[in-house]
């Protein structure tokens, strides 16, 4: 992701080496990209080529641990892959497909391609069974490109770690802008309601240069019980004295082109001393929270190996322990990239089992939630691994639930 330029050919030439030294680090033959009705973005962008361009048939791209590149299109769509490097085969039937494709991959054992078995990692899998099969068939076994594509998609430079703390700042300054907003409109007995101040943040976002993919959340009393609950303008509560509000919202710089997203969630109270019931599990989420991240912050002091699942089994096993394990609902966190759910490894052994590693230099977010009918409480931060040393963006983090009219 943090490498590529907007020249295709230029890209290709750079990466290849780094492609090529990856799949020689992770012992595998090579990297079989597959392409046909924008079934995989990540192939166009690892690859640095332009979505823009019409390609209505299916071509493959194989580079190969040593050597040279090989590619295989259509004949009436001959010059689709010309920006790469590589030996050109062309097919115009199914028959000399297959037979082309038996040639593209002449003495190769394994490749990876952008599958998961049992779609264990949705982010990935992007090549369909069916095509899966046809190599199979050709005595090529296929292993996935997990930890391949988050080398490509999901690590940042020095650049997009600057715009991500400073995207995150500014989202920890529009959260108290917003509990600003719910203090002012209490105080004047003027009416507001989620809808009001999701778009109160979303005008707030192009005050800041900010852009993203999807208004924030805004969830009052029971509506935040559900962890991706959204108000619309047909559809919201008020917010007025005596309610618990969460706020979830993410977004990404508008420049640099190549800007990252950060993503937090903070609480608050509409009045001026938090009830008990809302401390009690806020206090749960809160240890939760920073109980994973200290994890990911022992592992990386002390130099070892940390994957996705195995975070998540911290923050749930705290919460389970204290007894609100079942309305623990969704994983400990995501990948976080150009899109706010980046392409690396996700803090996950509950919706799916990340065995990815948590690698130097990409970041996701830290988001553990107990969701009961009458309200939920979610606490998120954004973590990012270096060159040993763990960083959280938006300093200082919450540690309490805000009592706005305080």
């Amino acid at each position: 992701m943090s490498s590529q330029s907007t020249t295709a050919g230029d890209v290709a030439t750079f990466q290849l080496v780094a492609l090529q030294d990856a799949l020689r680090s992770a012992g595998i033959e090579g990297w079989l990209f597959y392409f046909f009705h924008s079934n995989d973005e990540l192939a166009l962008r690892i690859l640095g080529l332009n979505n823009a361009a019409f390609c209505s048939r299916r071509w493959f791209y194989f580079v190969p641990k040593t050597g040279s590149p090989r590619k295989l299109v259509h004949k009436i769509e001959a010059g689709a892959l010309d920006a790469l490097p590589g030996e050109k085969l062309v097919y115009a039937g199914w028959r000399e497909l297959e037979d082309k494709l038996a040639e593209l991959l002449n003495g190769v054992q394994v490749v990876a391609m952008q599958y998961s078995p049992r779609n264990a990692i949705p982010y990935v899998s992007r090549v369909d069974a069916g095509i899966v099969e046809l190599v199979r068939a050709l005595s090529v076994n296929v292993v996935s490109s997990a930890d391949l594509v988050q080398l490509f998609e999901a690590k940042w430079t020095a650049a997009q770690l600057q715009s991500h703390i400073e995207a995150g700042e500014i989202l920890k300054k529009i959260v108290f802008e917003a509990f600003d907003e719910i203090r002012k409109r209490t105080g004047s007995g003027a009416g507001l309601t989620e809808y009001d101040l999701q778009q109160f943040i979303v005008e707030a976002y192009e005050r800041y240069g900010l852009t993203t993919n999807h208004p924030p959340i805004v969830a009052v009393n029971a509506n935040s019980g559900n962890p991706h609950y959204q108000p619309s303008e047909n559809l919201h509560a008020p917010i007025g004295a005596h309610d618990f509000v969460l706020l979830d919202i993410w977004a990404k710089q508008k420049q640099p082109a190549d800007s990252v997203y950060a993503d937090i969630t903070w609480t608050g109270y509409v009045g001026k001393n938090v009830p008990a019931k809302y401390v009690e599990i806020f206090d749960i989420v809160r240890g939760a929270r920073d109980a994973a991240l200290e994890n990911v912050r022992d592992a990386v002091a002390g130099g070892r190996d940390i994957f996705g699942w195995q975070v998540d089994d911290v923050a749930r096993k705290y919460i389970a322990d204290r007894g609100f394990g079942e309305y623990f609902v969704h994983r400990t966190g995501h990948s976080i990239g150009l899109e706010v759910h980046g392409n690396g490894a996700n803090i996950d052994n509950f919706e799916t089992r990340d065995e990815r590693r948590l690698i130097p230099h990409t970041g996701f977010s830290i988001e553990p939630g107990i969701y009961l009918p009458e309200f939920g409480v979610r606490s998120e931060i954004d973590v990012y691994i270096g060159n040993g040393e763990v960083i959280v963006a938006g300093q200082p983090i919450q540690t309490e639930i805000i009592p706005i009219l305080a």
